[in-house]
């Protein structure tokens, strides 16, 4: 029997096909375009589901698949009309707009109660000020709205007539309470916006229902409401118990670690961390980011590795190069602003130590090096808040590099496991799609089946060491550079 993993990304989807003992079988992808125009960041929902239709019909024409489960990239919400017509462009989470509602909002109820109500810092990015700057600014778009959908529950509803949303990408609106794990009346009746029009909530890995016939696609395939595609991805990772985390290393890195309860400390949500429901109940993670992870090492790659040109594979050759020993040399790895612990968009990269006698070899060992300190820096402040992650899972492009998780393990002092899946998040949708449709009896057994560890990697202790002194230097470079920067760039 085979399964589908259905990830919606901002710029493509992707179908991977597994068969129910785990095995790999298919990849479909197709691409759609962003428009970033005039400040507004957008795309069409209508393109994405077109696309994800394309994308369903070639992989299910010669083979039976049984359930699709999907996961999609967070706050992008669409709104239909009673016709179900698309009525704006879907706004991304980098647009501007909704800066001064989210303001109101926060006059309103307070930054406090909003966060501790829906788990995150109030903050234009997410979907609840976005509506709330369309209701006030488009009334006549408004005056038509009959639905609001993020984009896995469009996706859903596109597909199967059924509107289900499940709670950790609900967790992504601003509007849910991550508590009781319903639609918070506080924060919807404060935003002016009708919960009537929001996707009836449901556990991650619901099933909604048969795709409908009229797609013409082949097959009787279930589709099943995945998650958040960070969630996802720790799903496929197999954290599924308190003290692991997930590392996911792709152009940014996101480090998901799982916990039982619902932390209170205000510093946790004052420095930009998301609490979310999880696929156990009465279980959260939460996400730890630096906006560059491997977009460092792309940089790096594209603009001072010209000797490698024309190297098949370079990534491999650059590693191959890199120093054995720590390189003593300190990045600020800001290159895209300053995400968790700091939220400081204005903040920049900064490379300290460098000598006459420093290689392009140092220096692409020493960009791994950072952002793996601001990793450490961010498990460091979760530690304080009682979340602790003892071991964890790497997944994402970056988990190919053995010379970066051996630098994780030096540096984060602890051990990181290599998984044999190149998609974790393609995984743990299957796994859920899996559940539902009674494949597996839990997650647990879906995780036997698709879990696969490569390798892991321990720390060295004399490199630990090493790192531990360069370690407590980092810790400074912000706050001795950001004033530098305030005045280059006010």
């Amino acid at each position: 029997m085979l399964i589908g993993g259905l990830d919606i990304g901002t710029t493509g989807c992707k179908l991977s096909v597994y068969s129910d003992t785990g095995e790999f079988v298919s990849n479909t992808y197709k691409e759609y375009e962003v428009s970033r125009r005039n400040g507004e960041h957008e795309v069409d929902a209508a393109m994405i589901f077109d696309a994800v239709c394309d994308i369903i019909r070639t992989a299910s024409a010669e083979q039976e698949i049984a359930a699709i489960g999907v996961t999609s990239f967070g706050e992008t919400f669409t709104l239909l009309d009673e016709n179900d017509n698309v009525l704006l462009p879907s706004m991304l989470y980098t647009d501007p707009r909704g800066s001064a509602e989210c303001g109101v909002l926060c006059e309103k109820l307070g930054e406090k109660r909003l966060t501790y109500i829906s788990g995150v810092k109030p903050h234009p990015m997410y979907s609840l000020p976005k509506l709330m700057w369309v209701k006030n600014n488009r009334p006549d778009v408004w005056s038509k709205v009959k639905r609001v959908l993020l984009m896995e529950d469009y996706i859903v509803y596109r597909l199967t007539g059924i509107a289900q949303i499940d709670y950790s990408l609900a967790a992504r609106t601003m509007a849910l309470d991550i508590r009781e794990k319903c639609w918070s009346g506080e924060i919807l009746d404060a935003a002016g916006i009708d919960a009537g029009l929001l996707s009836k909530l449901v556990p991650t890995g619901t099933a909604a229902g048969k795709i409908r016939s009229d797609l013409g696609i082949r097959g009787d395939i279930t589709i099943v409401s995945g998650c958040h595609d960070q969630v996802a991805a720790a799903v496929g990772a197999g954290i599924l118990s308190p003290g692991t985390a997930v590392d996911g290393t792709g152009t940014v890195e996101c480090v998901t670690p799982m916990f039982d309860h619902v932390p209170e400390n205000e510093q946790l949500y004052d420095e930009g961390y998301s609490v979310v429901p999880y696929v156990i109940d009465g279980t959260y993670v939460c996400y730890a980011l630096s906006f560059t992870g491997g977009a460092v090492l792309k940089w790096f790659r594209d603009n001072l590795a010209a000797k490698y040109e024309g190297v098949d594979n370079v990534y491999a050759k650059l590693d191959a190069d890199a120093p054995e020993a720590p390189t003593g040399l300190l990045v600020l790895p800001h290159f895209a602003g300053a995400a968790n612990p700091y939220m400081d968009n204005g903040s920049k990269a900064a490379i300290l130590g460098l000598t006459l006698e420093h290689t392009s070899a140092d220096i692409y060992k020493a960009l791994m090096e950072g952002v793996t300190y601001e990793i450490m820096l961010n498990l460091e402040h979760l530690e304080s808040c009682g979340i602790t992650p003892e071991k964890l899972y790497a997944t994402g492009g970056g988990a190919n590099s053995a010379v970066w998780l051996q630098i994780k393990a030096d540096i984060l002092n602890r051990p990181v496991t290599a998984l044999t899946a190149k998609e974790a998040g393609a995984c743990g949708t299957c796994m859920l799609a899996g559940r539902a449709i009674g494949i597996y009896d839990s997650l647990e057994d879906a995780k036997k089946i698709f879990v696969r560890e490569k390798h892991t990697y321990l720390p060295n202790s004399e490199k630990a060491a090493v790192y531990q002194k360069y370690y407590a230097a980092y810790r400074k470079v912000y706050d001795a550079v950001r004033p530098i920067i305030g005045e280059v760039n006010p």
